[in-house]
């Protein structure tokens, strides 16, 4: 459990604002470092072998300008890729996404902070109007980058990586999903969002992620 909550503490976390092709954006937005290079870091976030084992199966057209499909339903379009330090996608869900594209972007940035070890920021920004913010706040995709990023931490340490789904499940997960969920509302009060509607986020992302298992 230790293990867990140092990987939870060693992330930043932060809500701010941007824009994406519909308009007026929220983000989400997420730093840490990683104890590996540059390049084994952008291998793990560009490799169809390895992007597998921490976020999803990738299929598509794989360079600027193509089309990408993850087994989890995420899909989108490749916007920017500058080896081994910028990668930035469209980033949509579900089969009527497709109806609203420009909406939701990710952006991920490398940078080499010292021998051996890399800072990684993600950026999610999606539009104002996203309709999953009202009820679950930027915990909606904040807990899933931390679940993510967890993984992730795990495969650049040479770990073997647990299926999302099977760590959800386990005490331990649901606890780190747990305080994944209150970290995104600390996020979230310190953007200015209204102490009610917070603690009220908080609840429905921590019961969306680990549901009460009885």
């Amino acid at each position: 459990m230790k293990d867990l909550l140092d990987q939870l503490a060693a992330t930043q976390r932060a809500m701010g604002k941007g824009s994406v092709p519909a308009g007026e954006a929220y983000t989400i937005e997420l730093r840490r470092r990683y104890e590996a290079q540059i390049d084994d870091v952008w291998d793990a976030v560009t490799s169809p072998e390895r992007l597998h084992r921490w976020l999803s199966s990738v299929t598509g057209d794989l360079r600027v300008g193509g089309k990408f499909a993850l087994d989890s339903g995420e899909h989108g379009e490749i916007l920017r890729c500058e080896p081994p330090r910028l990668l930035k996608v469209s980033w949509l869900f579900g089969p009527d996404a497709d109806a609203w594209p420009g909406t939701s972007e990710v952006e991920v940035r490398l940078v080499p902070v010292a021998t051996g070890t890399t800072h990684v920021e993600l950026i999610h920004a999606a539009v104002v109007e996203e309709p999953l913010f009202p009820t679950y706040g930027p915990g909606a995709g904040g807990v899933g980058w931390d679940l993510y990023l967890l993984a992730l931490a795990r495969l650049l340490a040479g770990r073997e990586t647990a299926d999302h789904e099977v760590v959800q499940q386990s005490p331990e997960g649901r606890e780190f999903i747990r305080r994944s969920a209150a970290a995104w509302g600390d996020a979230h009060l310190a953007a200015g969002g209204e102490p009610e509607h917070v603690a009220a986020a908080v609840e429905a992302t921590s019961t969306f992620y680990a549901p009460d298992p009885s």
